[in-house]
């Protein structure tokens, strides 16, 4: 009797560590993209430092990320910016992705260029819903949508902040 029921806990307990095996067996490939549509400024910089995501089961996971201040409004008509190139990740749930941003953000109005605050991007960043399976062995295309024009508030004593606008256009395999 106590073979058969240290033979049952030993194939239960290995059901369950193949099971555990199979749901991280794998990775995935994202390329991350960012474009913009038209705004009423001249330049709208914005510092990109990290591009995060987060993976169900392993939290955050750093990007190999292509760090830069990037003018937004050149990102437009087919031009995009490759802020991520297949970054590999453990496949699975991905809740949401991050861009970490710095300091070295402005815009341009009048030929002037002012700061643009952005409170919580530097410290905790932009988040962004993705809640998407990344299949194994897969190279997925995320192309995101920063909307400069909607993004730049003009405060009331004449100052700039950024509250980002960003939606993502598509997720795709490649």
């Amino acid at each position: 009797m106590k073979t058969t029921y240290f033979v049952v806990l030993a194939l239960v307990g290995m059901l369950g560590i193949s099971t555990g095996c199979k749901k991280k067996e794998g990775t995935s490939q994202m390329t991350v993209k960012m474009v913009d549509a038209p705004g009423d400024f001249q330049q709208v910089n914005v510092e990109v430092l990290q591009v995060q995501v987060h993976h169900d089961g392993q939290g955050w996971i750093n990007l190999p990320t292509v760090a830069g201040v990037y003018d937004l409004l050149t990102l437009q008509n087919d031009v995009s910016a490759t802020l991520v190139n297949a970054g590999t990740l453990p496949s699975g749930d991905l809740q949401q992705l991050r861009l970490v941003l710095g300091d070295e953000n402005n815009v341009m109005v009048d030929s002037l260029y002012y700061p643009l605050a952005t409170p919580s991007a530097q410290q905790s960043g932009l988040k962004i819903n993705l809640n998407s399976n990344f299949a194994p062995n897969t190279q997925y295309e995320l192309v995101l949508d920063f909307d400069a024009e909607k993004s730049i508030v003009i405060q009331g004593n004449g100052s700039y902040s950024l509250k980002p606008v960003i939606r993502v256009l598509s997720i795709n395999p490649l």
